[in-house]
């Protein structure tokens, strides 16, 4: 068994790997749109049910080959190849919104998913593609870059849509691009950058609104 898994042909972390873009963009989007448009409560309990059905799926997995087998097979289009014998992003992304979506106001944790759902994906295809000045690791200047003009775009765009602060748009905008910019670069400690993105943006912000008057 350990043979057929190791056969799978997976992607690696430097691949583009459309797919699982593509999944995380669609996946966190839908979930801040449920968050946004649907009662608080009504979607606090999807999140926890598909917390509850998920995690404890990844962990077993890890102990049966033969689940482990069947699922790589499946999610094969949107997993990496260091996945096979370990937990997988996924879980560490549903934990992440899972903390921001409990402890953080609706306004920020809205935010943050949408955040979340853009800001990674093309900091990491502007790294893969264009990443030639190295920062820390692999995480390039350019990918940076990318992550700064999304995060900041994404917040103007969402203050401006719900009227908030508007008087201070443009600051908290660019502020609020640096953190996202800083969050997706600094790794902390051994923790998975999809559950520190989210958890860390989400402080970030409920912080910089706070200090603005919100």
């Amino acid at each position: 068994m350990e043979n057929v898994i190791g056969s799978i042909d997976l992607k690696r972390r430097n691949d583009i790997h459309w797919a699982r873009k593509i999944w995380h963009m669609a996946g966190v989007s839908l979930i801040a749109v449920i968050y946004a448009y649907t009662p608080i409560l009504w979607s606090k309990v999807l999140l926890l049910l598909v917390l509850l059905f998920f995690i404890p799926l990844d962990f077993l997995r890890q102990r049966n080959q033969s689940l482990n087998q069947f699922m790589l097979n499946i999610f094969k289009p949107i997993l990496r190849e260091n996945e096979i014998h370990k937990l997988a992003g996924t879980t560490y992304l549903l934990s992440g919104v899972a903390v921001v979506v409990f402890f953080f106001p609706r306004e920020v944790a809205t935010l943050t998913l949408l955040i979340l759902a853009f800001a990674d994906p093309f900091a990491s295809i502007f790294g893969i593609k264009f990443g030639k000045d190295k920062i820390f690791g692999q995480k390039s200047l350019q990918g940076s870059m990318a992550a700064f003009f999304v995060c900041a775009f994404l917040t103007f765009g969402y203050m401006f849509y719900h009227a908030i602060l508007i008087d201070r748009i443009l600051i908290i905008s660019l502020l609020a691009g640096l953190v996202g910019a800083l969050a997706e670069l600094i790794p902390l400690g051994k923790l998975d950058d999809n559950f520190t993105l989210p958890v860390v943006s989400a402080f970030a912000l409920w912080l910089l609104f706070t200090i603005f008057g919100f």
